[in-house]
């Protein structure tokens, strides 16, 4: 067939260009990923090689912004980066993210934590989660924390809840409040949990902190034990060795009286410092140690370190120190370093006493039965740039409670909302239990409301004191009334309603047995067995009425099974 001879000069002129090759891109390592394993240990291993990638690769920041984006020279040895793959979890925000409207918003939220409008900054950050103006996690973090401050946990748990939802991804002092809080609740299986789960998924990694404050609240709830299984994690992992580490679990078994322990745990980390530890911040919890075991020599032999040159003496290595010596008959001596510490003390250049160091004086000063200065000692506490929180008040409420001075305790309760200080179910149980033994029930009860009209939770125990006292006294309508306030709000058990059950019936008001029996019927989260339905029938036989519980169940079966017909 012929070609014409415009179709051969073009055909030889595409024969005569450079041929091009088409280059088949080379599949990223990323890209095979098995939908199945063939064992947990297998897919253990894949999760690991993913988070060791996930830090290799951290986020991007104004520093090396532009060596990211810079063009690579030879684009065949670059792998596609960590971002660009769906299938690996999100990092965190960096704190470049902190600018513009966004960064606005941040100081308007801690604006309010700074006028303690806390209900407000958590209302504000949940409405912005979904606005145009997104709050970063440094923001939510700082709502978390100031939550945190005044023992708001369930607070802070609900707004933890609601980021995780809303997709915000968590940086590490969310994860860091986070097992404070669960710690701080006295809920440690739930916090190691969590540190288990963040250890094994999280893409980032654990700071020393982290490790501090899971350590402290272990040994905080009496967990020393599991406290050193995280220390040797620690170990594992490379960090060097941290004396405050060491210090809460030397504290910890000091709390047993294991002296050995302590001086062991000392040792241990003598060994790995070359023999020198240069932070004294272990000297009160090693003097502890010294002195359960007897050797008092030893121990202030210890104590004549923290005046030595060159040792590393921190607010949290005095304050230790003043606790052993407080607590072990040496309060003079603790009253000379506590002068000494005041006089030292000049913030920010140089932290001498803390919060800690307060309350070891306030608790000194009320062991020697000098309330007046332990009082005196606690309001000084704002001069030295310290604030109170609401352990340190009960602390001291305590104290006064437990030596009959209700009408101080009252006074220092009443210094709390000018000092910022919200007051927790433990405050209001003390005082409440105090105004019983000071036959003050109409002051006991009316704390008790004060604790539920400000929205917290009294548990069982305390409602079961309430009523119990009230009913002492012959109170019976006002012991009757916090029942119908509390059944609701209280998962009461068998004997909370037995018990109010056999008041009203000796005070000869069967029917208001009949009212809480008619409520149990309405499957109040009580069983209602035959053991219980005999308790009642004794109480109603007494008047003859033992029928009437017959025809009120009656009538309760037969209501409902016009309901199910329906």
């Amino acid at each position: 067939m012929a070609l014409s001879k415009a179709t051969f000069l073009t055909q030889l002129k595409t024969i005569a260009q450079p041929h091009r090759h088409i280059r088949i891109r080379q599949p990223s390592s990323l890209l095979p990923r098995f939908l199945s394993f063939a064992s947990p240990e297998e897919a253990a291993a894949e999760r690991r090689r993913r988070k060791r990638q996930i830090r290799m690769e951290p986020p991007l920041s104004p520093l090396n912004r532009n060596q990211q984006q810079s063009p690579n020279p030879n684009p065949k040895s670059q792998s596609p980066p960590y971002y660009h793959n769906p299938s690996n979890p999100k990092l965190p925000e960096h704190a470049s993210a902190l600018t513009g409207n966004r960064l606005n918003l941040h100081n308007h939220i801690l604006t309010l934590i700074r006028q303690n409008d806390l209900d407000e900054a958590a209302l504000y950050t949940r409405h912005s989660i979904y606005s145009n103006c997104r709050p970063t996690i440094f923001t939510i973090n700082a709502v978390l924390y100031a939550l945190l401050r005044q023992s708001r946990y369930s607070d802070l748990l609900s707004l933890h809840r609601f980021i995780q939802q809303a997709g915000v991804i968590p940086n590490i002092i969310t994860h860091n409040l986070i097992f404070q809080t669960y710690l701080d609740c006295r809920k440690p299986d739930i916090a190691l949990e969590q540190f288990k789960q963040f250890i094994n998924d999280a893409p980032v990694n654990p700071s020393s902190t982290t490790f501090r404050i899971v350590v402290k609240g272990l040994v905080d709830n009496n967990k020393v034990d599991r406290a050193i299984d995280i220390k040797d994690q620690m170990d594992a992992k490379g960090f060097a060795p941290d004396p405050l580490v060491y210090h809460y679990l030397m504290l910890g078994y000091a709390r047993n009286s294991d002296g050995d322990a302590v001086l062991r745990l000392y040792e241990d980390l003598k060994g790995k410092l070359g023999g020198v530890v240069e932070d004294g911040v272990v000297l009160g919890s090693l003097m502890k140690g010294y002195f359960i075991k007897g050797m008092e020599n030893e121990a202030m032999e210890c104590y004549q370190e923290v005046f030595v040159e060159g040792k590393k003496m921190s607010d949290i290595a005095y304050s230790s120190v003043l606790d052993a010596l407080a607590k072990n008959g040496k309060f003079n001596e603790a009253l000379k370093l506590f002068d000494r510490m005041i006089k030292e003390h000049n913030p920010p250049a140089k932290l001498v006493v803390n919060l800690g160091s307060f309350n070891v004086m306030v608790d000194g000063y009320c062991a020697e039965g000098r309330f007046k200065e332990a009082i005196q000692v606690f309001r000084s506490i704002g001069e030295y740039r310290c604030r109170p929180d609401t352990l340190s008040f009960n602390n001291l409420i305590e104290q006064l409670c437990n030596n009959g001075m209700i009408l101080e305790a009252e006074e220092v309760y009443g210094e709390m909302e000018g000092k910022g200080v919200n007051p927790d179910e433990y405050t209001y149980g003390l005082l409440m239990d105090t105004c019983f033994k000071e036959n003050r029930p109409d002051d006991a009860a009316g704390y008790f409301r004060k604790m539920v009209e400000s929205g917290l939770r009294p548990n069982l125990a305390v409602y079961n004191r309430l009523v119990d006292g009230l009913v002492k006294v012959g109170k019976i309508d006002d012991a009757k009334a916090f029942f119908d306030l509390m059944v609701k709000k209280l998962k009461m058990d068998v004997a909370s309603y037995q018990f109010m059950m056999k008041v009203l019936s000796e005070a000869g008001r069967l029917d208001d047995v009949l009212q809480i029996v008619d409520m149990l019927l309405d499957d109040n989260g009580v069983d209602f067995d035959e053991e219980f339905q005999e308790f009642v029938k004794v109480e109603l036989r007494k008047e003859g009425r033992e029928e009437d519980l017959t025809k009120l169940m009656e009538e309760k079966e037969r209501l409902k099974a016009e309901a199910k017909a329906k």
